[in-house]
């Protein structure tokens, strides 16, 4: 069996933290990033290499940052070999007007969520079109199929991650490369602890299945996504408990 190698953005909580694990469990060696948590990225790496027993590196930095990005993957494929499996899960939200929203904002959220895939891609796809194989796995969000208000510029670039996924599917596929994206609901993470406890409530009460989904649940969908046959590509998977 060859080596699978993955490189996961967004790493050091939430979401990303439970791909991480999932996917080390699963036997994976990882290279995992962040922003600027990066004792916590540390500390992850190290637990989940002697919990393991799978090489796992650090890289902390703007994922959003083209140099930084080459950097990184120049490091992961010298220590590691070439990634086979890229998840893009790095992701910022703001909530608020958009007549309020500053062009800094703006920018930020997109560099941050759809940016920083292109960036990621760019590196990832050499070796896996040489290779004849490679799963790419984008973290998307209902507001990408739906779009919600006050979350104009997250919704904004989330429905980019997904055309994004569609159309680099197809130009892929005769490369054996599969591109996927999950649109997540309500996760229970720090991205929607901004919400007061009556809010939460209120949201829970909203969903079918009457709570937020886990991050784990999240990460056991990835794994099986980026384990599923070829056949499965440039689809936009909803996980959502029901919701929209």
């Amino acid at each position: 069996m060859k080596s699978e190698i993955a490189f996961i953005t967004g790493a050091s909580h939430g979401i990303g933290r439970a791909i991480a694990t999932e996917f080390a469990q699963a036997g994976y060696a990882l290279a995992i990033n962040c922003r600027s948590s990066a004792d916590e990225l540390n500390r992850l790496a190290q637990d989940l290499h002697e919990t393991f027993g799978v090489p796992c590196i650090p890289l902390t930095g703007d994922a959003g940052d083209e140099d930084f990005v080459k950097d990184a993957f120049r490091l992961a494929e010298q220590q590691l070999g070439p990634i086979t499996t890229l998840v893009n899960n790095a992701g910022i939200s703001h909530i608020g007007l958009l007549t309020d929203m500053s062009l800094f904002e703006w920018e930020r959220i997109m560099k941050t969520n759809l940016t920083s895939i292109f960036c990621c891609c760019k590196q990832a796809i050499p070796n896996m079109v040489h290779n004849k194989s490679g799963r790419i796995l984008n973290i998307s969000s209902v507001w990408g199929n739906v779009g919600a208000s006050c979350e104009v510029a997250y919704s904004a670039s989330k429905g980019g991650v997904n055309a994004f996924t569609k159309a680099l599917a197809k130009e892929l596929a005769p490369s054996g490369i599969t591109v996927n994206a999950i649109a997540c609901g309500v996760i229970d993470t720090r991205m929607n602890q901004c919400f007061s406890e009556e809010e939460r409530r209120q949201l829970a009460d909203e969903i079918p299945t009457g709570r937020f989904g886990r991050a784990q649940e999240v990460a056991q969908l990835a794994l099986a996504v980026v384990t599923s046959p070829t056949y499965l590509t440039g689809q936009i998977i909803t996980m959502d408990g029901g919701w929209q």
